[in-house]
């Protein structure tokens, strides 16, 4: 039951958020994160589109990439779980790229625009081999790699359940944000280390079995 409810949670807030960027086709540049940038920077045609490109394809990757873990489409509509998964890949990698040049000019400074960057590498990274390995068969490689991914491309719910937390805490959204710049995704990728540790125990008892 509890496994169900943990289940039900995390595909839902997945769902939530990446449904999250269309509200940005709907509000103007005062909506959401983009509330704390100058104005100058929407005049940058490349960060605009490097923006958006990256919300978009982020919000599908992290919309789409919880069902990749689903044993019931994996085993039952492997189809499905292919082309979902290429589709997956696409939209991670672009918007792991992109999420590397609007880090530099991150609200926070240096400090969370290494968290950010740190982030785009270790998504662009971990997504790109998942593809590599899936490729030349090594499915649990592939399977390994594909957690730490969704890890990362997770980073977009767990920024903004840490964010108002952190505000309420230091009263200070500046201060908040760099923390939140780190925080929004180290401890999901210790999360993946655990669970990958539970796949490679899984591996060894199937192969003494």
């Amino acid at each position: 039951m509890t496994k169900k409810v943990g289940w039900a949670l995390f595909a839902t807030m997945a769902i939530i958020i990446g449904l999250y960027p269309l509200f940005y086709l709907v509000f103007d540049q005062n909506f959401g994160l983009l509330s704390t940038k100058g104005q100058g920077l929407f005049s940058n045609t490349l960060w605009s589109f490097a923006f958006y490109t990256h919300i978009f394809s982020g919000g599908l990757a992290l919309l789409i990439g919880w069902t990749q873990f689903s044993w019931k489409i994996r085993t039952k509509n492997p189809g499905i779980h292919r082309q979902t998964g290429k589709l997956y890949v696409i939209a991670s990698l672009l918007s792991a790229l992109t999420s590397v040049y609007i880090a530099y000019y991150a609200t926070g400074g240096l400090i969370a625009a290494l968290g950010f960057v740190s982030l785009g590498i270790i998504w662009f990274y971990t997504t790109l081999y998942a593809y590599l390995h899936i490729k030349k068969g090594r499915t649990i490689h592939h399977e390994k790699m594909m957690v730490f991914s969704y890890a990362a491309c997770f980073a977009a719910v767990t920024l903004r359940i840490w964010l108002p937390l952190l505000v309420i805490l230091f009263n200070d959204f500046f201060i908040a944000y760099k923390i939140v710049a780190w925080l929004c995704w180290v401890p999901n990728l210790l999360i993946a280390w655990v669970i990958v540790k539970i796949i490679d125990k899984r591996e060894i008892n199937g192969r003494k079995n």
